[in-house]
């Protein structure tokens, strides 16, 4: 590539994703704004006035005195871009990036990174909140030289009749689209679709279903993680014989696949096969009815006035297997989701054809654009009118109910004027769903609130879902309690659980599997029992003050309840974890011993093999970054 060409090529680059992002003038589109409110900002894209999100300003050094990667490939194609994750939390200068429009280019890219010093990170859409890519700050000096995925390493096509061979930067809408084509499914996917399928895998990405009662898994069908579906993945490596990277093809068969399912980055995934199950078409109820305190309630202890049939979440999941609960803070009235197999539309049931059946969450309304601004600008004691104006929402556009709204008065009423509820109440209602399995289990667009969020798995039998949904809520509402006692308002967004089986190999279909190694959901071989995984997230917005302390002193918390006696808890990887009183992935103690005795406890196969394996088949650490090299050691 000529010096002229390659500047041309930067600043078509450059245009067209500020043009993605809304066409702000970069001058003046940060003037006056500090770092922390740019990071606020992009927290509500949506909303507008804070349309920011992967733009370049003053604090992204536009000089043009970046090194030049010496002597890419022959036809790299090389530009510069920001690299800002869905939060906003992790923003880089400008650092070189390339689209590698064939598999076969990323070997020779790495053979041009070892000789040069650099280090490769793949990059899909960046929907992630852990610095696993790059890590906040990374300046345009760096020798990092990031692989966009999503220009052409997107291929999907039909390897068998049950299963489909996926490229890394191919997205799970356009993969559960190929399914659907060829009817089949998944039974459990992240919920949003503008996901690189090598970004799924590369953390263990998963949705939320188990087993109901009495129901048979069918063939090709799994309740764990989308890495425990893949068959066959081909990964770039070193090969020892010719000292030079290649790709090379695993079978699932084959010990060190074991290692890749989940790599957390420290390898790149070119492709996967994947295998799939016929679909089952999906029927999703939604409720506002259930009190917390019920919903949540600790076993046996369920309040005196709730009716007779219980309503707890383990009981949903007995009868449906699939659910998700959503609870606003400092509301009492979660939103919970049930979703449940069946082959034909309810009577009852609105039939849907496509994914993101939830308007008012997937493009913001303006009252709550309007106060989450007012939240990022420093009122942060709107944090109870915010969490409650979130539930009346989703209740009015889920069940059309406006009584709420009505007998409240005062600023509910300034913010829900006759407009927005015309508005909300446009499509129809939405608490009775029913269609193929896709057209539910994805409804997260990137138009909704970018919020921070911490995650965690914790591990434990069935029969106990219940007792760790329970203690989690009672941690979580006495934390919540103190600080607001003490005038602190740290969390804004919503707590998220969602539940899942565990990673049972034999669920791929393929002889001598073992699971996903760094997988959240591997297997405890000496707690056979543990059979389940409760997803616990809190949602806030980046730049909270006590947000940091408060994930802190609920992390510890959580550590201390499920501490491998009765459950035992891991990180989820692309959340927030490891935290200190002022940020996350920064506790020493979490990053060198908890996490990696939560992935060496109970003994067989687990940190220190996938550790080793990793660096065999990478020992130059091409496919790494300093946050890695210190994650990721023996």
């Amino acid at each position: 590539m000529t010096t002229e060409h390659h500047h041309r090529h930067e600043h078509e680059h450059e245009r067209d994703h500020d043009q993605e992002h809304g066409g702000h003038d970069r001058g003046e589109a940060h003037r006056g704004l500090s770092r922390r409110r740019l990071l606020g900002a992009s927290a509500v894209l949506g909303a507008g006035a804070w349309l920011l999100r992967g733009t370049v300003g003053p604090d992204s050094a536009l000089a043009d005195d970046a090194p030049v990667p010496p002597g890419l490939p022959a036809g790299t194609e090389l530009f510069r871009r920001v690299y800002q994750n869905w939060s906003g939390e992790v923003r880089t200068d400008r650092l070189w990036t390339c689209a590698p429009r064939t598999p076969e280019e990323v070997p020779a890219l790495a053979d041009w990174a070892r000789a040069h010093g650099w280090r490769l990170r793949a990059q899909g859409h960046r929907h992630t909140w852990a610095p696993l890519t790059v890590a906040d700050g990374t300046p345009e000096a760096a020798r990092v030289l990031l692989l966009d995925t999503t220009r052409h390493l997107t291929a999907l096509t039909a390897d068998s009749p049950t299963t489909v061979r996926a490229q890394s930067g191919a997205t799970m809408e356009a993969l559960l689209a190929h399914l659907a084509e060829r009817g089949l499914g998944l039974t459990a996917v992240p919920a949003p679709g503008e996901l690189t399928v090598g970004g799924v895998l590369a953390i263990g990405g998963h949705g939320t279903a188990v087993p109901a009662a009495g129901e048979t898994r069918p063939d090709g069908h799994g309740y764990g993680s989308v890495s425990n579906q893949v068959t066959r993945l081909t990964a770039v490596v070193l090969d020892p014989a010719t000292d030079r990277y290649t790709l090379r093809t695993f079978d699932r068969s084959e010990a060190d696949s074991a290692a890749f399912l989940v790599h957390l980055g420290r390898a790149f995934v070119t492709e996967v096969v994947l295998r799939a199950g016929a679909d089952r078409p999906l029927r999703c109820v939604s409720r506002l009815d259930i009190p917390a305190a019920e919903l949540f309630a600790r076993p046996g202890a369920l309040p005196a006035s709730t009716p007779s049939r219980p309503r707890t979440l383990a009981d949903f999941v007995e009868r449906d297997g699939r659910v998700e609960a959503i609870w606003f803070a400092y509301t009492e009235r979660p939103w919970l989701k049930t979703w449940s197999v069946a082959p034909n539309r309810p009577f009852a049931a609105r039939a849907v054809d496509g994914p993101y059946n939830y308007p008012f969450s997937d493009s913001v309304p303006e009252p709550i654009a309007r106060l989450a601004g007012d939240l990022v600008a420093g009122t942060w004691a709107s944090a109870p009118l915010f969490g409650q104006l979130q539930y009346l929402v989703a209740k009015i556009g889920l069940t059309g109910d406006i009584t709420d709204v009505l007998l409240s008065g005062g600023l509910i009423r300034d913010l829900l004027t006759g407009e927005v509820l015309t508005h909300l109440l446009a499509g129809g209602l939405r608490s009775d769903l029913w269609g193929p399995s896709r057209t539910l289990l994805q409804y997260v667009r990137p138009t909704t609130l970018r919020v921070t969020a911490n995650g965690y798995a914790v591990l434990a039998r069935r029969a106990d879902l219940q007792w760790v949904v329970a203690e989690f809520a009672d941690r979580y509402r006495a934390l919540l309690d103190a600080y607001r006692d003490r005038g602190e308002f740290p969390v804004n967004g919503a707590v998220e659980i969602r539940v899942t089986g565990v990673d049972d190999p034999a669920w791929s279909g393929v002889p001598g599997a073992r699971p996903p190694l760094l997988s959240a959901l591997r297997p405890r071989p000496d707690r056979p029992e543990w059979d389940t995984a409760v997803w616990l997230d809190v949602l806030g917005f980046p730049g909270t003050p006590g947000l940091n302390r408060f994930a802190r002193d609920l992390e510890q918390a959580l550590l201390r309840s499920f501490d491998g006696t009765r459950a035992g808890l891991r990180v989820e990887w692309s959340k927030g974890w490891a935290y200190t009183e002022d940020a996350a992935w920064a506790d020493p103690d979490m990053l060198d011993r908890v996490i990696p005795a939560g992935h060496r406890e109970g003994g067989g196969p687990g940190w220190d093999e996938a550790v080793t394996t990793l660096d065999r088949h990478d020992p130059h650490r091409v496919f790494g970054n300093p946050f890695l090299d210190r994650l990721l050691k023996l």
